[in-house]
């Protein structure tokens, strides 16, 4: 028993240990990003580097919290360092909690596709990488049909200015890891920090 006990404690340990640390409040609003208030959703998107894609989102009257962090990957708690080596397959991206009654899913589908170049693959601009890839994670099967019949529009207004096919993947949204504290809110701490994000100049 004890042998068993001392596993268990060891796997507790390993688990626990590998959690990234965060701020409870949101650096600009101060609003409990852990907390899922009554009445509001998650949303998830990947569209290059999280510092600017959460800037983006967090201005929006209607979203409640924003935070950074790493999905769609093979392994449990990646590092920020384990993710820009290309080897745990994750995803850079943010999720916010919105008020749907504020602002819908579908504006921030809007502002999801106007905000960067959905047709790069793994690369945003001058950001390369699988962390750096397009994606729309989702939390329902609304959102899921939402997300899927907003890139086939969007996919005609690229056609139509002449743009190549979206490369964007649309799932259900896999487990969401925090990135480091440093990360979230960036460029609120670091208002000359580096943001590549960059759209198309196209509406949707």
């Amino acid at each position: 028993m004890a042998f068993f006990l001392a596993n268990v404690l060891e796997i507790i340990i390993m688990t626990t240990a590998t959690t990234m640390p965060h701020a409870s409040a949101h650096f600009v609003n101060g609003e409990n990003v852990d907390a899922l208030p009554e009445g509001m959703e998650y949303a998830m998107f990947g569209l290059g580097c999280f510092w600017g894609a959460e800037r983006k989102f967090w201005q929006l009257h209607g979203v409640h919290t924003s935070s950074v962090g790493y999905t769609a990957g093979d392994s449990e708690h990646p590092t920020y360092k384990e993710v820009c080596s290309g080897s745990t397959g994750h995803n850079e991206v943010v999720r916010v909690i919105y008020n749907p009654e504020v602002v819908s899913y579908q504006q921030l589908l809007e502002i999801f596709w106007q905000a960067h170049n959905p047709t790069q693959g793994n690369r945003q601009g001058n950001d390369k990488g699988t962390q750096y890839r397009s994606g729309i994670y989702t939390f329902s099967e609304q959102q899921l049909k939402l997300a899927n019949k907003s890139k086939e529009h969007f996919q005609q207004v690229l056609s139509k200015a002449g743009f190549e096919s979206i490369t964007t993947e649309v799932i259900p949204a896999p487990t969401f890891y925090f990135a480091e504290d440093y990360h979230q809110q960036y460029l609120a701490k670091e208002p000359n920090g580096y943001c590549g994000l960059g759209g198309l100049g196209l509406s949707y």
